[in-house]
């Protein structure tokens, strides 16, 4: 590898100092590097990567690496997390270990992963309104006053249910770990294809999650309240990107054409790193 994209949380690193040491060093050994600068206080877009690259290197942590993630999706440039922020699923390298893996990927010593991604869009009279990728997860939630969410399931054009619940979840399996086990839904190996659906706080004894295939259609339609209340939800994309929904709204979600590369430098199961994250949180 020999062309860098540095994407760096400037929340994580205010001052750029590790993200300098690492452009100083590349270029050190003949690599080009560009830089694309994340700030959190910003409404995003898709970042231009338009020229081409061997690697993004994302300096921050999972969240960031999501949205590097969806927002250069269409490039198909491979991604390597620097994690800066607490243990996580997807920036695998530590700051104390970066250097010596920059230097693996100067030898093109490393591993691939595909990851499987979403396509969501929101359908309004009949017209695509929004519409974005998600690594994670597509999450339909209430928003505003503390009320339930009426709305209903529909998979391959066919009623499954109708709830009246917080909202619901449909995971990637690179997403199981995130808002999906919080919620009570099932931990996936992250390279599967397939789609988990959750929902959240339903007010019912028999809702349960149910995994789907990933060839399959999954609608979420927004209904009305009580005595015809308009209901108050939104779409959120991996935590980061949301959109207000209107009762009659329709979220349209299926597996994306695209994948997203994630590349790995060590050794190291998703079963060892989740005994990990579940050790560090108690739960041993």
């Amino acid at each position: 590898m020999k062309n860098f994209y540095i994407f760096t949380n400037l929340k994580k690193d205010p001052q750029l100092a590790l993200t300098n040491k690492i452009r100083t060093y590349l270029e050190s050994k003949g690599c080009s590097v560009k830089m694309l600068l994340h700030d959190e206080t910003l409404s995003g877009g898709e970042m231009d990567v338009s020229d081409g690259g061997d690697c993004i290197l994302v300096l921050g942590g999972d969240g960031t690496l999501l949205r590097a993630a969806r927002e250069t999706a269409e490039a198909n440039i491979p991604l390597l997390g620097i994690n800066l922020g607490t243990l996580g699923f997807l920036a695998e390298v530590e700051e104390n270990d970066a250097f010596l893996c920059l230097d693996r990927l100067i030898a093109d010593e490393y591993e691939t992963e595909k990851r499987m991604l979403l396509d969501g869009e929101v359908i309004r009279g009949g017209k695509t309104v929004f519409g974005t990728h998600a690594l994670n997860d597509i999450v339909v939630n209430r928003f505003g006053p503390l009320m339930v969410l009426p709305y209903e399931v529909i998979v391959n054009g066919q009623l499954l249910n109708r709830y009246q619940a917080d909202g619901m979840i449909v995971a990637t399996p690179t997403g199981s770990t995130g808002y999906n086990m919080s919620a009570g839904g099932p931990i996936v190996e992250p390279m599967a294809q397939l789609m988990v659906m959750t929902p959240i706080c339903p007010h019912t004894l028999s809702a349960r999650s149910i995994v789907l295939s990933a060839d399959d259609v999954v609608e979420i339609v927004i209904g009305s309240g009580r005595n015809g209340q308009v209901s108050q939800a939104e779409v959120n994309f991996d935590g980061s990107m949301a959109f207000r929904l209107q009762a009659g709204d329709r979220i349209c979600m299926r597996k994306s054409a695209q994948f997203i590369k994630l590349l790995r430098m060590r050794k190291v199961s998703f079963l060892e790193t989740l005994h990990k994250k579940m050790s560090e949180n108690g739960h041993e």
